[in-house]
């Protein structure tokens, strides 16, 4: 029960804000006062204004109009006999004659002020009702309906009046009992009868819904105010009394009414002030945009939209079925109803939001068929379709047209629609091919039902432009539906093509590594040939703009075109386009994995774990597949597994001068070689800090790369380095820059030794100690030196069988 309040009350207030718009499109349909040298109106509106506001804003404009005629032309008359008087005294009728035009044009100009200022002022309220909450809202209605019922209640006063006083004296009827006059279906009494029950009813309405003050007698009298002209007909009264009566009757509602406006003025400055802060704290808080989207769903736009169009089509039919003398053609009928439906700017936002409701369903039809979910596309596809159509409207200046031009403009814009339309259908149905291909569905259903849309999306185009062809002649307008035809076709192509692409991939039993490639050329032959008719559409549109209709909407549509669909989508794909060549240049550059060594090292691209046919040796000896790695350069150019630089970026691997290796670099080639070699515990825990966070970084993400050797390395390298800090309090081993200095105690007399046999140092020598410890700290400050000159001449010392190796591994 609660739903069915909640949609009749959605729909009252739908119903409520309707007449607002009716206003403003009554006064855009006199071109808002100014004077119109060819007006855009119909051989078929001969309708009446819908709502009574209609009818009162025509009334006002009359009498205004009336009085500044009258007023213009008494000071006309007036200005005229000074002339004729002067015109002695002047000499020359020249002189009359033009001071006559300037009163003309004076007379002109401030008569086309003064509406032009009413018909804002009249826009400016009913955009201001229109906007008013719901509260306000019935409050404002309830007003306009109780001086509406004063009116209301005089005019049938006077027409009842009219009928009394041209029969006999209804009061001898009533004291005489003459039934048969009394009952005569042609008589007084059965003629006042229905205005007696209407001026009752009337007057309790207007006693329950007016705003002024409720005292109880005045609630009790009113009814009977309105009912007073008939009851003093009925009186052998003089013909002037009878006459006013009705005047007189509406002073009481009129005093009340005037006692609630008054009242209400400051109210209506409040709320006016009220909402205006709450707009403009609104934005402050959540942006403009937050605001207008919250306004509309809060208003219901769209759907008074829709009310507002359909009642002034259904207006617009039934005048015509009530003039027409002859049976209605269909196509003429839907022509004339389409031309009268886009006259003015709010008859256009009407046919938008039918538009957009045909779009938005005819997108959610596509969506069932495909058996999709909601997607971000099908959501906007109305409300983008709404504004493209209104946009065209605003740039062909669809409502300055006459009625045929107009409906010729409203067809072509309507087949632009429809190409546009082709455009998002083909956005929703790509997703839905490339996640089919990509996640290898096994249903067929699905497959074949998107494929059926892309046929549809093929067919479309094709029928549309050849029936357009054989009919009409080539132009701007053609051209323009035909590149957008073309456009649509060659990205349903590239879909395809894409699709097709990956369904073969999934039939492999191996690694496609030319699958990027593929794609990257199909959709970059898509997105080329798109950018060349963004061109096209632009040089047309600056045809039109010089040659044929220019306009400022028109002009800053081809700016926004040019910046978003040419000058953006060029960087981008310029941008595209270098990443992809800076990504190959470096691919090139790294060492090709031989077949001995991927099948010595037997494991799968870390990246996409895939089986390696082909592979990249990265600086830090690490395999991936080239295209994967490539992928892997438009983001960064480290490794993705232990984040060193995966190239050098000058080329060279010695420092800036060339002369020697870095230091950095010899530390870590010395930590690959302890662990290449399983080094004893000791010289774990010799390294430093920057080397073992170093080492264990580089040996957990070894490790996660698949190499069985590099993992018995970390093994190793994490026994060594638990053993060694296990004895580190016991045998106090110290280290400076990756070189282990022993402890003093267990220092030998031989300096060239590489290793030392430690002793614990009693806590009762620690003085002596402390004594023989510079001497121990200065012997193995000159080992480090003498170790570091060594590491200089790398071809002087011997080497081992396992060093050999491992250095051979990394040339």
């Amino acid at each position: 029960m609660s739903v069915v309040r909640t949609k009749v009350l959605g729909l009252v207030d739908v119903i409520m804000r309707v007449p607002s718009l009716f206003i403003i499109d009554e006064i855009l349909k006199i071109s808002m006062g100014l004077p119109n040298s060819a007006p855009a109106t119909t051989s078929v509106n001969t309708a009446a204004p819908a709502v009574s506001t209609t009818a009162a804003v025509e009334t006002a404009e009359s009498v205004v109009n009336a009085t500044l005629n009258a007023t213009l032309n008494a000071a006309t008359a007036a200005a005229a006999d000074f002339l004729a008087g002067a015109s002695g005294t002047i000499g020359g009728a020249d002189v009359e004659d033009s001071f006559r035009d300037d009163f003309e044009f004076y007379k002109l100009v401030s008569l086309t002020t003064l509406k032009f200022l009413l018909c804002l002022f009249g826009c400016i309220s009913a955009a201001c009702v229109f906007m008013l909450w719901t509260r306000h809202l019935v409050i404002v209605y309830m007003y306009i309906v109780s001086v509406g019922l004063i009116f209301l209640s005089y005019w049938s006063n006077v027409s009842a009046l009219s009928v009394i006083s041209d029969g006999p004296s209804l009061l001898e009827d009533i004291l005489s009992l003459n039934m048969e006059r009394l009952l005569d279906p042609g008589g007084v009494a059965l003629s006042i009868l229905p205005h007696l029950l209407a001026q009752w009813l009337m007057g309790v309405i207007f006693a329950y819904i007016h705003l002024g003050p409720k005292y109880k007698l005045i609630q009790k009298a009113l009814p009977f105010s309105f009912l007073m002209p008939l009851f003093l007909a009925m009186l052998p009264l003089p013909t002037v009394v009878l006459k006013h009566s009705p005047a007189f009757a509406a002073i009481l509602p009129l005093v009340l009414s005037k006692i609630a406006l008054w009242s209400s003025s400051f109210d209506v400055v409040k709320t006016i002030l009220n909402g205006y802060q709450h707009a403009r704290n609104f934005a402050s808080n959540f942006g403009i945009s937050a605001l207008i989207e919250n306004e509309w769903q809060r208003l219901n736009v769209p759907c008074v939209l829709r009310a507002f169009w359909t009642i002034r089509l259904s207006e617009q039919l039934i005048s015509l079925l009530a003039n027409s003398d002859v049976p209605l053609r269909f196509a003429a009928t839907v022509q004339s109803l389409l031309v009268s439906g886009c006259e003015t700017l709010t008859a256009v936002l009407g046919m938008t939001s039918i538009i957009s409701l045909i779009c938005h369903y005819i997108g959610k039809a596509f969506q069932l068929f495909l058996l999709s979910e909601d997607y971000d596309e099908d959501k906007s596809i109305g409300t983008v379709s709404a504004i493209l159509f209104y946009i065209l409207a605003l740039q062909t200046g669809l409502t300055s047209l006459s009625p045929d031009k107009r409906f010729i403009r409203l067809c072509r814009n309507l087949c632009l629609l429809i190409t546009a339309l082709l455009h998002f259908l083909h956005n929703i149905v790509a997703p839905i091919l490339m996640s089919l291909s990509a996640a290898r569905n096994p249903s067929r259903k699905r497959h074949a039902r998107a494929l059926m849309v892309c046929a549809f999306l093929l067919l479309t185009p094709v029928g549309l432009l050849s029936v357009l062809w054989t009919r009409h002649s080539p132009s701007t307008w053609l051209l323009a539906v035909t590149a957008f035809s073309v456009e649509v076709i060659v990205k349903v192509l590239v879909s395809l093509a894409t699709y097709t692409l990956f369904l073969l991939d999934a039939r492999r039993q191996t690694f496609w590594e030319k699958l990027d490639d593929y794609v990257y050329y199909i959709r970059a032959f898509g997105n080329s040939v798109e950018f060349c008719f963004g061109i096209f559409l632009f040089f047309n549109g600056a045809w039109i703009l010089i040659f044929e209709s220019g306009g400022a909407i028109r002009a800053l549509m081809m700016c926004i075109h040019a910046y978003f669909n040419i000058w953006c989508e060029a960087r981008a794909g310029w941008g595209v386009f270098m990443k992809r060549r800076t990504a190959v240049h470096k691919i090139s550059s790294l060492p090709e994995a031989t077949p001995l060594q991927l099948r010595s090292f037997d494991d799968v691209c870390a990246i996409c774990y895939q089986e390696m046919t082909s592979a990249k040796i990265t600086r830090c000896k690490h395999y991936f597949h080239g295209v994967c790695l490539r992928k892997w350069l438009y983001v960064q150019d480290r490794c993705p597994l232990c984040h060193e630089i995966i190239m050098n970026q000058d080329g060279k691997n010695g420092d800036c001068n060339g002369e020697q290796p870095n230091e950095d670099e010899n530390e870590q080639n010395v930590n690959h070689m302890a662990n290449s070699n399983s080094a004893p515990a000791s010289l774990g825990s010799a390294n430093s800090t920057q080397n073992a966070q170093t080492d264990t970084s580089s040996s957990a993400t070894t490790s996660t790369s698949s190499a069985s050797s590099n993992a018995i390395s970390v093994n190793n390298s994490s026994s060594s380095s638990t053993s060694s800090n296990s004895n580190h309090s016991r045998n106090h081993v110290l280290s400076v820059s990756g070189f282990r200095i022993p402890n003093p105690s267990s220092v030998t007399a031989s300096s060239s030794s590489s290793s030392a046999v430690s002793s614990p140092v009693p806590s009762s020598a620690s003085g002596a100690a402390s004594t023989e410890t510079a001497a121990v700290t200065a012997a193995a400050i000159s080992e480090i030196i003498r170790q570091h000159q060594l590491q200089q001449q790398p071809q002087q010392q011997p080497r081992s069988s396992v060093d050999r190796d491992f250095l051979d591994e990394l040339e």
